[in-house]
C-alpha cells in the first residue's frame, strides 16, 4: 500500500512539475543542449537542500534564461527534467561544456523500486594531466523515460551549457575537441620556444612578457575545458587556482604592452594613466584571498572587459599619432576585445550559446597570438632596419668626422694665421696705447701747467685789475673837467662877435681858428670814449680770467649759470669767426650750488667744439649757435644746439671716451669731452647728445638745483 501511495505522489509531483516542459528525447547521433524548454529550476542560495527535501518539492519554475545559469548571489541551482532514450545504447552521457564548476552531480529514482540513485562526474580517465570533463553517464534503457535532478554549484557566476549525447555521438565529440585543443597547445608551444629563442638573442624583454602571457593563456585556457592534474582538487583549483591565472594573465597583458609599445620611455604623458592597470588587479586578488571567488569572478569579467576597451583605445591613438607596430597590436587587442565581448554576452545570456560563442574566447587568443606574432616579427624588422640605419649613421658620421678633421685643420690653420694676425694687432694696439699714455703724461703734465696758469692768470688779472679800475675811475672826472674846459671855450666864442672886442683877444681867436677848436673837442670825445670803452672791456676780460681761474675749487658756491656762459663767450671772442651768430636766449635763473670754474670749464669745451664744427664745413651760410637756458623746478637746463659738420651714430657713441678724437694729429688729447662728462657726473647732472651728420648738434645739460 506504501509503494502505491509513493507512486501516486511521484506520479501527481511529476505531472504539475513537468506542465509546459518538453521531454528530452535523445536519439541516435545525436547531441542537445538543455535549454529552457527541457528543464526547471530551484535555486539554492543557502547551499543546504538534499535531493529527498527536493523530492518533496513543488515549486519547481521555469528559468528566466535560455540556459541554466548561476548567479553571485545564487551559487547552487537544481534542475528538473524528463529524459527519453530512443537510441540503441543504454549509456547516455550528460556533461557540461566549458566553464567553471564546482560540483556537477544527477539525481533519478527508480519508478518500479524507488531506489534512489547518485551519479557523479566520471573518474575512469588515467593519466596526470589529462582532460577532465565533466560528464556523467546516465543509464536508461532505449525507448524508456526516465525523471532526473541536476544539482550544478559554482562560484563563478555563467550560464552553464549542459548537453545529452547518444554514446556514439558524444565520443565523436570528445575526439574532435581533444585533437582541436591539441592543436591549440602545439600552437602555444611553437610560440613560446620560438620567443624564448628572440629574447635570448635580442634581449628585448617583449619576448619574454609574451612567453609568460603565452604560456598563462594556455593554462587558463587548459582549466577551463577541464584539463588538470588528477591530485588536484576541483574546489580548490576552482576557488584559487583558475582566478590567480586569470588576474597573473591580464598582469602579463600589461606588461607585455608596455614593453613591446615603450609606453614608459616613450610616452610618459600615457604611463602615468596606464599604470592604473596595474592596481586594479589587486581588487579581485584581495577577494580570492577573503575567500569571495563568486565576486572575484565578476570583478575579473568587468577588469578585464575595461582593460581591454582602454589598451584598444591607447593602440588606435598611438597608431595614428604615426607609431607603425602600433597597428597589429591594435588588430591584436580588436580580436580580444571582440572575443572577450562575445564571451561575456554568451555567459549573461544575451547570445546565444553554440560552438561558435562557446569557443570564440578560443578562437580570438589562437588569432592575438598570430598577430602579436606578426607583430614582434615585424619589430625584428624594425630591429634590422634600425641597425642598418644605425650603421648607415655611423658610417655618416665617420666621413663626417673625417670632413670635420680637416676643416678643423684648416680652421686651426686659419686660426694661427689669425692668432698671429692678432698678436700683430695687439702688438700695434699696445704701442698706441703707449703713444696714448704718453700723450695722458702730456696732457696731465699741460693740465698741471693749465692749473699753474691758472694761478698766474688769477694772480695776473688781480695786478690788472688794479690800475685798470684807476684808469677807469679817473676817466669820468677827466670827462667833467674836460667838459667844463669846452663850456669855457664856448663863453669865449660868444664874446668874439661882440663889436667892442680888445685887442687882445684878437690873436687867440686866430689861433682857434688855426687849430679847428671843434675839430679837437670832437676828437677828444672820441678818445675819451674808446679809452673808457677799453678799460671797461679789459675789465670785463679780467673778471672772466678770473672767473675761469677758479677750476681747482673743492667747495661748492652759489653761481649764476647765466653769467658763466657769458663770461665763456667773453674768452671765446677771438676764436668766433665774423660768420658765426652766437645767440643767447636766457630764462631768469636763481643762483644754484655749483664748482663754478668746473662749469665754466664745460661751457668753454662744449662751446670751442661747437666753433670748430662749424669751421670744419667747407661751406658757410647762415651759420649760428644757440645758448638756451630753461628752468625747471627741480632742474636747469643749458642746451647749446650749432650748425655745425654733426656727427655719425659710432662717433656719438664714443665721444665721451679718454683719448678719442676726432681732430688730426697733434690737434686734439681726446680728453675735454671725457672731462666734461665727469665733471656733470660730480654735479649729479646728465648730458645727452643729439647729432645728424651734416645737420648740426645738440647738447643738452642738466643740473640739479640744490647740490650738497
Amino acid at each position: 500500500m506504501k509503494r502505491v501511495l509513493l507512486f501516486i505522489f511521484l506520479f501527481i509531483n511529476g505531472y504539475f512539475a513537468f506542465a509546459g516542459s518538453d521531454t528530452l528525447t535523445i536519439r541516435e547521433n545525436e547531441v542537445i543542449l538543455i535549454n529552457h524548454h527541457y528543464f526547471k529550476q530551484i535555486n539554492d542560495p543557502s547551499k543546504k537542500l538534499t535531493f529527498d527535501s527536493i523530492l518533496k518539492r513543488t515549486d519547481f519554475v521555469e528559468s528566466p534564461t535560455d540556459l541554466p545559469s548561476l548567479k553571485v548571489s545564487n551559487p547552487v541551482v537544481w534542475l528538473k527534467m524528463e529524459v527519453k532514450n530512443n537510441s540503441n545504447q543504454t549509456n547516455i552521457p550528460i556533461t557540461i561544456g566549458s566553464t567553471i564548476i564546482d560540483s556537477f552531480d544527477v539525481f533519478y529514482q527508480n519508478k518500479k523500486t524507488s531506489l534512489i540513485t547518485h551519479l557523479e562526474p566520471d573518474q575512469s580517465d588515467v593519466g596526470y594531466f589529462s582532460p577532465k570533463e565533466t560528464i556523467i553517464n546516465f543509464t536508461i534503457q532505449p525507448n524508456s523515460t526516465q525523471t532526473i535532478y541536476i544539482r550544478i554549484q559554482s562560484n563563478s557566476p555563467n550560464v552553464i551549457p549542459i548537453e545529452v549525447y547518444s554514446e556514439n555521438k558524444y565520443w565523436e565529440s570528445y575526439s574532435s575537441k581533444n585533437t582541436g585543443f591539441g592543436i591549440f597547445i602545439g600552437i602555444v608551444l611553437i610560440m613560446i620556444f620560438y620567443n624564448l629563442f628572440l629574447y635570448f638573442i635580442i634581449k628585448d624583454k617583449s619576448y619574454l612578457y609574451y612567453v609568460c602571457y603565452v604560456s598563462l593563456l594556455s593554462l587558463s585556457q587548459g582549466l577551463l575545458h577541464g584539463y588538470r592534474l588528477h591530485f588536484a582538487d576541483a574546489l580548490i583549483l576552482n576557488s584559487y587556482v583558475t582566478p590567480m591565472v586569470r588576474v597573473l594573465l591580464w598582469l602579463s597583458i600589461t606588461l607585455f604592452v608596455n614593453q613591446f609599445l615603450q609606453l614608459k620611455k616613450q610616452y610618459k604623458h600615457i604611463y602615468k594613466y596606464f599604470r592604473i592597470l596595474f592596481f586594479i588587479w589587486a581588487v579581485p586578488v584581495l577577494f580570492i584571498l577573503i575567500g569571495r571567488t563568486n565576486i572575484a569572478y565578476t570583478i575579473i569579467t568587468v577588469c578585464s572587459t575595461t582593460s581591454s576597451i582602454l589598451l584598444l583605445i591607447m593602440g588606435i591613438w598611438l597608431y595614428r599619432n604615426g607609431v607603425k607596430h602600433a597597428k597589429f597590436f591594435m588588430l591584436a587587442w580588436s580580436s580580444f576585445l571582440i572575443s572577450i565581448l562575445i564571451s561575456v554576452g554568451r555567459n549573461k545570456d544575451i547570445l546565444p550559446y553554440n560552438s561558435f560563442t562557446s569557443n570564440a574566447l578560443l578562437y580570438g587568443f589562437v588569432l592575438e597570438l598570430v598577430l602579436f606574432a606578426i607583430a614582434l616579427a615585424d619589430k625584428i624588422n624594425f630591429y634590422r632596419d634600425q641597425n642598418n640605419d644605425t650603421q648607415f649613421f655611423a658610417l655618416q658620421i665617420a666621413k663626417e668626422n673625417e670632413k670635420l678633421i680637416t676643416e678643423q685643420n684648416i680652421q686651426l690653420e686659419n686660426m694661427v694665421l689669425g692668432r698671429t694676425k692678432e698678436l700683430l694687432e695687439s702688438n700695434a694696439n699696445l704701442q698706441g696705447l703707449i703713444t696714448n699714455l704718453k700723450a695722458a703724461q702730456s696732457q696731465l703734465i699741460e693740465t698741471e701747467k693749465m692749473a699753474s696758469l691758472g694761478q698766474l692768470t688769477a694772480g695776473i688779472a688781480h695786478e690788472i685789475n688794479n690800475p685798470i679800475n684807476f684808469v677807469r675811475s679817473n676817466i669820468k672826472p677827466l670827462k667833467l673837467d674836460f667838459k667844463d674846459l669846452f663850456d669855457l671855450l664856448d663863453q669865449y666864442a660868444a664874446i668874439e662877435h661882440q663889436p667892442d672886442l680888445p685887442e687882445a683877444f684878437k690873436a687867440p681867436i686866430a689861433f682857434k681858428q688855426k687849430i679847428d677848436l671843434d675839430f679837437i673837442r670832437k676828437e677828444i670825445t672820441d678818445l675819451l670814449d674808446g679809452i673808457e670803452e677799453g678799460a671797461s672791456r679789459t675789465a670785463e676780460i679780467v673778471q672772466s680770467l678770473r672767473a675761469f681761474s677758479r677750476t681747482d675749487e673743492v667747495e661748492l658756491k652759489p653761481a649764476d649759470i647765466n653769467k658763466s656762459i657769458l663770461n665763456s663767450l667773453v674768452l671765446l671772442r677771438n676764436t668766433i669767426p665774423y660768420y658765426i651768430e652766437i645767440t643767447p636766449v636766457f630764462d631768469k635763473i636763481e643762483p644754484i650750488n655749483c664748482y663754478p670754474g668746473k662749469l665754466n670749464q664745460v661751457f668753454m669745451n662744449v662751446i670751442h667744439n661747437s666753433i670748430q664744427a662749424i669751421i670744419e664745413k667747407k661751406k658757410h651760410n647762415k651759420e649760428s649757435i644757440l645758448i638756451q637756458t630753461k628752468d625747471y623746478p627741480d632742474n636747469i637746463s643749458i642746451e647749446i644746439t650749432d650748425t655745425g659738420a654733426g656727427m655719425t651714430e659710432e662717433v656719438k657713441q664714443k665721444m665721451f671716451d679718454p683719448f678719442f678724437t676726432t681732430k688730426d694729429v697733434g690737434e686734439g688729447t681726446g680728453l675735454g669731452l671725457s672731462i666734461v662728462f665727469g665733471i656733470i657726473e660730480k654735479h649729479k647732472g646728465a648730458i645727452d647728445v643729439a647729432s645728424k651728420r651734416g645737420k648740426g648738434t645738440t647738447v643738452v645739460i642738466m643740473l640739479p638745483k640744490t647740490l650738497s
